[in-house]
């Protein structure tokens, strides 16, 4: 069991440390929208704002445990990450505006349909691309 464990740590950490990234964008998500009554693209904006910052760091400590030598890695990391994030970003965003405005689907339950297809984006950017 420790070997399976072990063997599939990453990808665990990354399940548990994205789900709670999904849980904070869609949270963030929620209160800009319903509760403070914002315009949702704004609001979808935000959240995925707060969801990266929240996400560069847990990722980089607890998922794939990256250790920045100098300031200069440190922040070519976090550029790969954000760069990276605003591609699957730029999908929520079209996924919304095309989920509420032309299917005509409320802007929560858009925002969570868009969160699955985010989630194995951002696994494979991550991955493959910043924290090798």
């Amino acid at each position: 069991m420790k070997q399976l464990l072990k063997k599939y740590e990453e990808a665990i950490s990354y399940l548990v440390f994205g789900g709670l990234t999904t849980v904070v964008n869609i949270v963030a998500f929620f209160l800009l929208d319903t509760v403070l009554n914002m315009q949702y693209l704004v609001a979808n904006l935000i959240a995925i704002i707060v969801s990266i910052l929240f996400a560069f760091f847990t990722n980089k400590r607890y998922v794939f445990k990256s250790k920045s030598e100098t300031l200069r890695d440190w922040l070519k990391e976090f550029l790969l990450f954000v760069g990276f994030r605003a591609v699957s970003g730029v999908f929520d965003m079209l996924s919304m505006w095309v989920l509420v405005d032309f299917l005509q689907i409320d802007t929560n339950i858009s925002k969570i349909l868009t969160q699955f297809i985010v989630v194995v984006l951002n696994y494979f950017f991550s991955k493959f691309f910043i924290f090798k």
